[in-house]
């Protein structure tokens, strides 16, 4: 029997739903959920993505704000303008779209981002309270696989789970959120030892590589959740994931498309988080 597949965007419309009826309560209180998007020089991938969340916004009746700067845009404007966002009511979240431009340091321009308006959850202080499981905002790739996990009712106390990625955007946060919830977690990474080892023992194997198809069939454990963050274009133009999901839906039990899975669950979390900081705002 194929594995069930975990539609990220059938779970996103319902979320969206749930966000657009409490952005209205909160609206109709004077906040309107405001969310300032910026994108540095002309990445394909990022303007798409950019496109992608405004539209969102605009779906469930959020203020939103893009702003596009060339790619010899210098680090102090960026910072300058960031200040300004922060300093304005009417933005409830910032979000400065990732890759930057070599001479601007993501570092530096990530922890300007005010703590409270932090809606993708990267500012060390962020990161550092998600560490003792405080978190203002959770990281929204991250927030949005526990999401999928919620939507299946997955009993995640005492699961087996490994995550293939130790990045501090999905892999690190990833693995403190399943921790909370009460699994048994590993991260593996580039240097581990016998991939295959680890992720045939997991009950919930979430991948986050960026490598295509990197993880075959072979590699996953009969019935096993598979959450695959990647998304990748072949030479044919077609996308795929981390994970060989034509091999793997004959193993796992539940496993994520892609496109369709993880993708716009991010979105959605991003929405939530930049609800949250308006419903923070409003002291609701």
């Amino acid at each position: 029997m194929p594995a069930q597949l975990l539609d990220g965007n059938a779970l996103s419309k319902k979320l969206r739903a749930e966000i657009a009826a409490r952005g209205a309560i909160v609206t109709a209180k004077g906040v309107r959920p405001g969310l300032a998007v910026i994108v540095v020089g002309e990445n394909p991938a990022s303007q798409v993505y950019v496109r992608n969340k405004v539209k969102a916004c605009e779906e469930v009746g959020f203020h939103s704000v893009l702003e596009r700067y060339s790619a010899e845009l210098g680090e102090e404007e960026l910072l300058a303008r960031i200040a300004t966002l922060n300093a304005d009511p009417s933005i409830h979240g910032i979000l400065v779209q990732l890759p930057l431009p070599e001479h601007i340091a993501a570092e530096r321009v990530l922890e300007a981002i005010a703590p409270e308006k932090d809606v993708d959850g990267f500012h060390v202080a962020n990161a550092g309270a998600l560490m003792v499981g405080q978190p203002e905002f959770k990281p929204c790739t991250p927030y949005g696989c526990m999401k999928i996990l919620e939507s299946i009712d997955y009993p995640i106390r005492g699961a087996r789970a490994v995550i293939v990625g130790a990045s501090n955007i999905v892999g690190k946060p990833m693995a403190m959120l399943l921790l909370q919830a009460g699994a048994t977690v590993t991260i593996c990474n580039s240097k581990t030892r016998d991939l295959a080892h680890h992720t045939k023992d997991a009950d919930i194997l979430v991948v986050a590589t960026g490598k295509p198809k990197m993880i075959s069939g072979d590699m996953v454990k009969n019935g096993a959740v598979v959450i695959d963050v990647g998304i990748n274009r072949l030479p044919d133009g077609k996308l795929c994931g981390d994970v060989d999901f034509d091999a793997a839906k004959y193993v796992a039990g539940w496993i994520t498309p892609v496109p369709g899975g993880v993708g716009p669950m991010t979105i959605t979390m991003l929405l939530m988080n930049t609800l949250e900081a308006a419903e923070k705002a409003a002291k609701l």
